[in-house]
């Protein structure tokens, strides 16, 4: 899911829901995820500043195994910007930072 960072989360939403359609799914004040109705399976997250980690990641992506997802990016060299966390909204994660320096948020829900 694309991430995209803003400065005003309320006018952003408003923007993004005027321009594509879609729904609010998820607003947590800080981010909010937009779907088009009925369709979970496409989704858009808007970032204003992630409360926990030092970066806004430009991408999320859930995986079933963590844990392995993070031995695999340690592996590959990539620079581990947020190291594994359980987050008070129900996600376990971390971000890595790739070979072309952008920033990736792994995750699994709990």
């Amino acid at each position: 899911m694309p991430l995209i960072t803003v400065r005003d989360l309320d006018a952003a939403i408003e923007a993004y829901r005027r321009l594509t359609g879609m729904e609010v799914v998820m607003n947590h004040g800080w981010i909010a995820t937009l779907s088009p109705p009925g369709d979970r399976s496409i989704q858009i997250s808007l970032i204003a500043s992630d409360p926990t980690a030092p970066v806004n990641p430009a991408v999320s992506i859930e995986v079933d195994d963590l844990d392995a997802a993070y031995r695999i990016a340690r592996e590959n060299g990539w620079e581990i910007v947020h190291d594994l966390a359980v987050e008070e909204w129900g996600v376990r994660r971390f971000f890595f930072r790739d070979a072309d320096g952008n920033i990736v948020n792994v995750l699994s829900h709990l």
